[in-house]
């Protein structure tokens, strides 16, 4: 049997982890109202913590904190707009509440998604690169809270869109404005350089997360009323032999990367590659 893994690496990227899992545990608690539902159990912080350690091994907890507090606020987001939302005006309402966050109105207080929101931007607004990507970020909010929002309305009207319309929507699954926070997070002056090509890699790495995401929670999602590519029709060799092509384009942009965005090409890559195992045997949600 192969050694594999280099087993001290490892145990400190896992010690990372735990470390930010204990991040996520006190965040949950100082917004209870987002995240007091079954799926968000402690393996849920576990996973996601995982995820990030092991796509920046380089990183402390304290350097990934703002990473994963963005990751943790989009499942919230995706949970209240998925299963707590019941109408589309209380969509347009929460929609409506966090672009004005975003924009810098301060939260209302009972209102612990956007109150959690305007910390994870008082939290970025210290970093040097905030002042350049700021627009960005908020484009990549909105772009995440209108495709939510699109999911939402396809469920309830009950539509098929195309495999061409559904990848169209992967803003919905939240990487890129996860990515966003990252990179503000951890890109220090300069990290707005070549900013086009950063999101092209970006986007390209969400479309294949998106797939591989249908691909390894099919079950739940059928259960659970969810949209996902196999539930519209789509053949899972059809999904998978796309998700593998879509691999490919977004190593060659990836690789564009390289030389003046080091760090960020290796952890988008590693986003990537890390998803695609996780999924074969596992999801990061636990049970209703």
């Amino acid at each position: 049997m192969s050694a594999g893994l280099d087993a001290l690496e490892s145990g400190r990227v896992c010690a990372v982890a735990g470390r930010s899992q204990r991040h996520m545990q006190q965040w949950a608690a100082a917004y209870p109202s987002l995240f007091s539902a079954r799926p968000f159990d402690a393996a849920l912080h576990g996973t996601v913590s995982m995820a990030m350690a092991f796509s920046g091994p380089w990183f402390s907890a304290e350097e990934l904190a703002a990473t994963n507090k963005a990751c943790l606020w989009a499942f919230a987001l995706d949970w209240l707009v998925d299963y707590v939302h019941t109408s589309p005006g209380q969509v347009r309402e929460l929609v409506g509440a966090c672009l004005a966050v975003a924009d810098g109105a301060a939260p209302a207080l009972d209102d612990d998604l956007a109150r959690m929101l305007g910390d994870l931007r008082a939290d970025l607004a210290d970093a040097p690169a905030f002042p350049e990507l700021r627009a960005v970020w908020r484009e990549e909010l909105a772009r995440m809270l209108g495709a939510m929002a699109r999911e939402w309305e396809w469920k309830a009207a009950g539509a098929r869109p195309s495999l061409e319309e559904y990848l169209g929507n992967a803003d919905n699954h939240g990487f890129c404005f996860v990515f966003t926070c990252h990179w503000i997070a951890t890109g220090g002056p300069g990290a707005a350089r070549d900013a086009g090509r950063v999101l092209q890699a970006g986007r390209a790495v969400q479309r294949v997360m998106r797939l591989l995401n249908d691909l390894g929670s099919y079950e739940r999602d059928k259960s659970w009323g969810d949209v996902n590519a196999l539930l519209i029709g789509v053949p899972r060799e059809t999904v998978a032999r796309r998700a593998a092509a879509l691999t490919g384009e977004a190593r060659g942009l990836i690789a564009g990367l390289r030389g003046g965005h080091e760090r960020l090409a290796v952890y988008l890559e590693r986003q990537m590659d890390f998803c695609a195992g996780f999924y074969e045997l596992g999801e990061y949600w636990g049970r209703l």
